[in-house]
């Protein structure tokens, strides 16, 4: 073999097959149900959440902006030691660029958690939702929140896998078809030649 037929086999691109149990679990919509399960009880508990944030003038209203700051201040307070809860950098986040604009960031908080739990609980673009959930997660716990924020964290991991099926028994049944993804876009963004019958992708407004 020379030396240009191994250049050529070592920049191939393999394609490595996933597991058939994986594959099954994340694309098989015989499991919807389960993701169906998982929505439920991950949307309500960031249905709940919002809905308390929305219902708080603390949060949404003339005191907006006092909770989120309280939380802020407990969270800077956990930065000492070795080993602190809260790292270096993201309190300077905090202190820098969520206490500044507190208030926008409270009515984002409340509205972003009360979105994510009716989008799971709907089942509409439930990648998305979770993905969203997951970035909220993720910042409470650099704040040194655990509370239920692992368990959400990792039940948001699977949906995100499962982004194909985790809302076939919901509104993604017929959404993920009709709108499609950014790689393969669906078919309202197909339109047909009246002559020649060919497609052509059109563009959204």
């Amino acid at each position: 073999m020379d030396r240009r037929t191994l250049a050529e086999n070592r920049s191939a691109v393999t394609h490595i097959e996933e597991p058939p149990f994986a594959r099954n679990l994340f694309g098989n919509t015989r499991w919807a149900w389960l993701w169906l399960l998982v929505r439920l009880y991950a949307g309500y508990q960031w249905l709940e959440a919002g809905w308390g944030k929305l219902h708080n003038p603390a949060w949404v209203g003339a005191r907006s902006g006092t909770a989120l700051n309280g939380f802020v201040q407990n969270a800077l307070s956990k930065t000492g030691g070795a080993h602190p809860d809260v790292q270096l950098w993201y309190a300077w986040f905090l202190n820098h660029i969520v206490l500044p604009n507190v208030k926008v960031w409270s009515y984002l908080i409340s509205f972003g958690e009360f979105l994510v739990g009716a989008a799971l609980i709907l089942g509409l673009f439930v990648g998305i939702a979770a993905f969203f959930g997951l970035f909220m997660n993720t910042s409470y716990l650099l704040a040194g929140a655990v509370s239920i924020n692992p368990i959400l964290l990792i039940l948001a991991l699977f949906l995100i896998l499962a982004w194909r099926t985790a809302g076939w028994i919901g509104l993604d049944r017929w959404a993920l078809p009709a709108l499609g993804t950014p790689w393969s876009p669906g078919y309202v963004f197909h339109i047909e030649h009246p002559a020649s019958g060919m497609q052509h992708e059109g563009q959204s407004a």
